[in-house]
């Protein structure tokens, strides 16, 4: 399971990855994208809108399941990866680079502080497997 270092993850499965000019990328887990299989369709139709921590963002459909995309924390989304419209298996392949889902402003930067390093997101989804 790819778990990288420099990224931020939540209990949902996101992962967040804080650039340069305080603007974060979001993305789903390489665990979370497992659990869910083949993805077949990305739907995220909030660009543009101020949302708060746990809402709701968009959602990612898989042969058998779909799935709600929360906010990491408070902020606005900016834009979105356009490119899994037409790709949503970009999600499966490259959970880390090519799919990630968004970009957003946090309200409040150092709410960072408050996620999962990589470490702690190790133990959080292997309790998911001992409970599961």
């Amino acid at each position: 399971m790819n778990i990288p270092d420099n990224l931020k993850y939540t209990k949902d499965h996101e992962w967040i990855r804080i650039e340069d000019d305080e603007t974060w990328v979001v993305g789903i887990t390489d665990y979370a994208q497992d659990k869910l299989g083949e993805i077949v369709y990305i739907e995220i139709e909030t660009e543009g809108e101020d949302l708060t921590q746990g809402d709701v963002f968009g959602t990612v459909e898989a042969v058998k399941t779909v799935s709600e995309l929360f906010m990491p924390v408070s902020g606005v989304v900016t834009t979105w990866n356009e490119a899994l419209e037409d790709a949503p298996e970009s999600l499966n392949e490259s959970p880390y680079e090519k799919g990630w889902l968004i970009k957003m402003k946090p309200h409040n930067p150092e709410h960072a502080e408050e996620l999962l390093d990589a470490a702690a997101y190790q133990v959080h989804i292997g309790q998911e497997e001992e409970e599961g």
